[in-house]
């Protein structure tokens, strides 16, 4: 059916979470990873530049998995990296609960605007439901009610890039893909929004910004974060944004036509 002047912003607002919503992956879970490492008496270290390869690899444990394989050249006991992550998370939700993760700019402005305009939000993360509901209790209380869905790793059997979180989302949400926006960071999570038929934003974090331009050809806009009035978005691709504010009225022009 045709757009009619009156739609004037997607019917629902899809949230990535890590690096999406808070700088959560070099900030937050690559420190829980080496303190779990420390802990379990290694000596692995992920830095910066690592990380960032190895998020190339969606999921905590298949992470560490390819990891620990190619530094001692054989497959990990699975019950040694099933360990791992649960210290792995133990400590994420201590970084969660000190106050030492902070929303990206931008989000809590335009997540209010939706909630003010009846636009249905939904997180759409193949990051584990452990993790993601402290920290969305932590950075969101007042908005987390208004979260009518909640699709994490454990449900669904292929991670992102596959587009099956997506697709899931939209199933239950009862909602078509071209009228809904996915926000997203990462390359991964770019395909997999695009894989189920979903104008996508990216909001390039400090584990994507060194990504090339090529990596985001998918997107219906590529911003440098969601803007606040004190540190305005900078268009990287896609319509311009006077004021730098990504709101509704902007995420409608990236709408499927």
């Amino acid at each position: 059916m045709p757009r009619t002047d009156s739609d004037r912003w997607p019917t629902a607002l899809l949230w990535d979470v890590d690096g999406t919503l808070a700088e959560t992956e070099l900030q937050g879970h690559r420190l829980a990873f080496n303190r779990a490492f420390a802990e379990a008496g290694l000596g692995w270290h992920w830095d910066p530049p690592t990380y960032r390869t190895l998020l190339a690899i969606s999921g905590g444990q298949e992470r560490m998995r390819h990891y620990a394989l190619s530094v001692e050249g054989h497959e990990p006991d699975a019950d040694r990296i099933a360990a791992l992550q649960r210290s792995k998370q133990g400590h994420y939700r201590q970084l969660v609960l000190a106050g030492e993760l902070q929303l990206r700019p931008g989000v809590a402005r335009l997540m209010g605007e939706a909630a003010t305009a009846s636009v249905v939000q939904a997180i759409v993360t193949t990051s584990g439901r452990d993790a993601v509901e402290p920290l969305l209790q932590q950075l969101l209380p007042e908005l987390r009610p208004q979260l009518a869905l909640l699709v994490c790793g454990e449900d669904v059997v292929r991670k992102k890039p596959d587009p099956q979180a997506y697709r899931r989302a939209l199933e239950q949400l009862k909602v078509a893909p071209e009228d809904c926006l996915a926000i997203e960071d990462s390359p991964q999570g770019l395909a997999a929004a695009v894989g189920a038929g979903i104008a996508t934003l990216v909001t390039q974090s400090l584990a994507t910004a060194e990504q090339p331009p090529a990596a985001f050809a998918g997107a219906a806009a590529l911003v440098s974060h969601l803007g606040e009035s004190n540190e305005p978005a900078l268009v990287l691709h896609g319509p311009p944004c006077p004021g730098g504010l990504i709101s509704l009225g902007y995420l409608h022009q990236l709408l499927q036509p």
